[in-house]
């Protein structure tokens, strides 16, 4: 029995010695005074770089509209259609290439050949061959007012 109480008192030393709190890592120091919060430092803040032409999508409804050169009309649709109307006649589809500086047209008469035009601006496109070179004679059409 003097054994079994040996054992049970070493038990006991040993875990009331494991179960010994930790110290603290450091002590808060005390002052009376006002503490003072020293502020972070500032961070530099990279700005977002300004966005090109090429970064902008270009917007299909909002380029949509009338273009003529006097002997022909091309109206292009927001819906992505078109209709060309004067000495050459024609509907079909129209996309946007290259971000919105270059307009395919893409005639519903698959005997046809579709169209290119480069985008000079929101008020004038050219007519340019598959190379994008400038067809001869020069087509431009420019915007024409919208009817409403």
């Amino acid at each position: 029995m003097n054994r079994s109480l040996l054992m049970l008192a070493l038990l006991a030393a040993v875990a009331v010695t494991a179960c010994k709190p930790q110290a603290p890592a450091e002590p808060a120091p005390t002052t009376d005074a006002q503490t003072t919060v020293e502020a972070p430092a500032p961070v530099a803040v990279e700005s977002a770089p300004a966005k090109s032409a090429a970064d902008v999508p270009f917007d299909v409804k909002g380029f949509a509209g009338t273009f003529g050169n006097g002997a022909d009309k091309i109206t292009l649709n927001a819906d992505g259609t078109y209709k060309l109307a004067g000495s050459a006649q024609g509907d079909g589809t129209w996309t946007a290439e290259e971000n919105g500086s270059r307009i395919r047209l893409d005639p519903n008469s698959k005997t046809d050949e579709d169209r290119l035009y480069t985008v000079v601006s929101n008020e004038q496109i050219d007519r340019v061959d598959a190379t994008g070179k400038a067809v001869e004679p020069a087509q431009s059409f420019k915007r024409e007012a919208a009817a409403y």
